[in-house]
């Protein structure tokens, strides 16, 4: 077991030292500019419902574990990340490593409502296990990367949209609209990231006006900070709701490829949301960094009322924005 281990981490760690010296001697390309025009736009229309959605001027977000929440609004039902495995369960993260879950999710995959949209942040096991490959319907729709929509295609799934930063999907249902735009994301430092799957963040804009939505939800997806966040705020002001995925997950308890508390707070203040909830921190224990972390670093830039704090099966309630 300990020769397996070391060989592991030597094996990694070489990647890691490849994939940093390529690079290093890769060209680098101009940063795009925030006002550049916006991507490539997907269209889903979901079938009528029957009924006129009776939750038009609320909504609420309910915390199931890990980045797995339920987002209710307008007649949407979206679920993010889905993880649905137990307490001692085990995820493959590539390379032969694994992580253990030391929680249990709030509800079981068979207590899900039915679910209009998956967003899917990128493709890993902590974030769509083994599980819910094998039991989710192969007709649910699932927003995410390229990169995970064409492994998901591979799976069966046959309601996939793949989208590069920017692009975005629109989503109706009757009145009832919702655009999804893919932001920046990074696993890790610039030279661990090419190692891990491609990630996204998402903006999330209720409402048939875009230019002033009902809501306003970011998802940071795994990233850490970095200048392509900045974009963020200069195309989507006036965030409503963060949901920041925090843990500060280490490769090996090495390489930092998710945010800590201290990053969490950097984000807050970088994306400028008006509510932030913190989720994916204590979940698995490749997680370093626990919730208090990111409390502790709140407290110290006075940022309390701006944050709420969701244990496992709570629900954060909120209202339709007049802008």
């Amino acid at each position: 077991m300990r020769f397996a281990r070391l060989f592991q981490t030597c094996l990694l760690l070489a990647l890691l030292c490849h994939a940093a010296a390529a690079r290093a001697d890769a060209p680098r390309a101009p940063a795009a500019p925030a006002t550049q025009a916006p991507g490539e736009t997907f269209s889903l229309q979901l079938a009528a419902n029957g009924s006129p959605a009776q939750d038009a001027e609320s909504g609420t977000v309910q915390f199931i574990g890990t980045a797995t929440v339920i987002i209710r609004f307008q007649g949407f039902t979206i679920l993010t990340d889905p993880n649905f495995l137990h307490k001692g369960e085990h995820v493959h993260l590539g390379y032969g490593l694994t992580s253990e879950r030391r929680t249990n999710p709030a509800i079981r995959f068979e207590e899900l409502p039915p679910i209009d949209l998956v967003v899917l942040s990128h493709f890993h096991g902590d974030h769509f296990d083994q599980k819910v490959q094998e039991r989710l319907n192969r007709a649910t729709p699932i927003v995410t990367t390229k990169e995970g929509g064409e492994r998901l295609k591979r799976l069966g799934f046959t309601r996939i949209f793949g989208l590069s930063t920017w692009d975005r999907l629109d989503v109706a249902r009757g009145e009832s609209r919702l655009r999804v735009t893919a932001t920046p994301g990074r696993h890790g430092p610039a030279g661990v990231a090419v190692l891990l799957p491609k990630v996204m963040g998402a903006v999330l804009d209720f409402g048939a006006n875009a230019a002033a939505p009902d809501y306003r939800m970011y998802i940071s997806g795994d990233t850490l900070v970095y200048d392509d966040i900045r974009a963020i705020p200069q195309r989507f002001p006036d965030i409503d709701l963060a949901l920041l995925h925090l843990g500060g997950t280490r490769i090996l308890g090495v390489v930092k490829v998710t945010m800590d508390g201290k990053d969490g707070v950097r984000m807050m203040q970088v994306v400028r949301p008006k509510k932030t909830v913190p989720i994916h921190y204590n979940d698995y224990d490749v997680f370093k960094s626990p919730l208090e972390d990111f409390a502790r670093e709140v407290r110290a830039a006075g940022l309390e009322k701006d944050v709420v704090y969701l244990a496992h099966g709570e629900t954060y309630s909120f209202s339709r924005v007049q802008r």
